[in-house]
């Protein structure tokens, strides 16, 4: 009889059994040392799939509510401004509006926008004509400045169609950080929050259609080839239809392939949650694009308030940049506020003490 003895006991050592979460570390994508840094935006055309695809709507609700927002009241100028501006047509059916509508849902989704800057003989401004910023190139100097923009062919991609310097662009890049030589978009934040609910949404989609239509197991009484394969077109004829199955005795056994409803996770509460963080990493709260469940008034209220300060950011960076780049002065109509409905509410609580500097039409007065 073998002796069990209590100090022969061996402990496992798991100390590389399980790792913690952990993410790369990055550098910038900026210029190097060499006379010329080159920078193109290889991933664009991956992300337009994204935006353009009937199975992600919400990347293009996202995108278009933040472009809609920052351009869609229009924009006021001088006079000889406004004239210059409301002559622009693109690509000739554009307006003006239309052509920042464009540029900050180009910007949001990649994260750079280009238009080429066209002048009359005398030099003056006539128009802008946005490009697609899957063919533009970055060139830049050992010192990290942008010495020209190279657009290369669509059919040839190593060929350059047609070089430009800083000032005959339009650029503009969303989120650039250090020192790098472009901007940073929102879809390759939200790609993978979409692809996995998609994929949460596809697997309750089949769980969904095995309750309706469910499998079954059988276990036929024979290994003849044309016995099964005859069996196997009547069974499949029969519950394709939905009808009922007769067989002799002792000639299968089947059983009904079923999940208990309570055996697996519901996947509803991940693509839920899901769908609330798509819309947090978006920037674009739910009420924006229609959806109002499960919001009281103040939280409303709270939310819209921050999304109004989002957009504000956004058309203040554009009037920046115009002047900037263009020489004209434009201002932004602004969104609706419910800054006072915020102050008027808590007022009457009494119990809110906010402070009108620190809201966004506190910011611009």
């Amino acid at each position: 009889m073998p002796e069990n003895r209590i100090n022969s006991a061996s402990a496992s050592d798991l100390t590389n059994a399980m790792t913690d979460f952990s993410v790369d570390s990055q550098s910038t994508d900026a210029a190097t040392d060499q006379k010329e840094t080159e920078w193109m935006d290889n991933e664009f055309n991956n992300y337009l799939g994204y935006y353009k695809d009937e199975k992600t709507p919400e990347i293009t609700a996202v995108i278009d509510a933040g472009a809609n927002w920052t351009w869609g009241k229009g924009f006021d100028a001088d006079p000889e401004t406004k004239t210059i501006l409301e002559n622009m047509n693109g690509d000739g059916f554009d307006t003006f509006n239309s052509i920042g509508e464009n540029g900050e849902r180009v910007m949001e989704l990649g994260g750079n926008f280009y238009a080429e800057i066209i002048k009359d003989e005398d030099g003056e401004l006539i128009n802008l004509k946005p490009l697609d910023p899957a063919v533009m190139k970055h060139i830049a100097s050992g010192q990290g400045m942008i010495i020209r923009f190279e657009q290369m062919s669509k059919n040839y991609p190593k060929k350059v169609v047609h070089k430009f310097n800083p000032e005959d662009i339009f650029y503009l890049p969303r989120n650039r950080i250090a020192d790098e030589i472009h901007g940073t978009g929102i879809a390759q934040k939200l790609k993978l929050i979409i692809d996995m609910k998609n994929e949460a949404m596809a697997d309750n989609r089949t769980a969904m259609h095995w309750n309706v239509k469910p499998r079954w197991k059988h276990k036929l009484k024979t290994d003849d080839p044309t016995e099964i394969a005859a069996y196997k077109a009547k069974m499949d004829a029969a519950t394709g239809k939905g009808e009922n199955i007769y067989e002799p005795f002792d000639v299968s056994e089947s059983e009904l392939i079923s999940v208990p409803p309570n055996a697996t996770l519901s996947p509803m509460a991940w693509i839920q949650y899901l769908d609330d963080l798509f819309y947090q990493v978006g920037r674009v709260p739910k009420i924006i694009v229609g959806g109002t469940g499960g919001f009281t008034e103040q939280a409303v209220t709270i939310t819209y308030l921050a999304f109004q300060q989002a957009v504000e950011k956004r058309q203040l960076y554009w009037e920046e940049q115009i002047y900037q780049q263009l020489g004209l002065y434009i201002k932004l109509r602004k969104p609706a506020s419910v800054e006072n409905n915020l102050l008027t509410d808590a007022n009457k609580d009494g119990g809110m003490n906010i402070d009108s500097s620190e809201t966004t039409g506190g910011m611009n007065k």
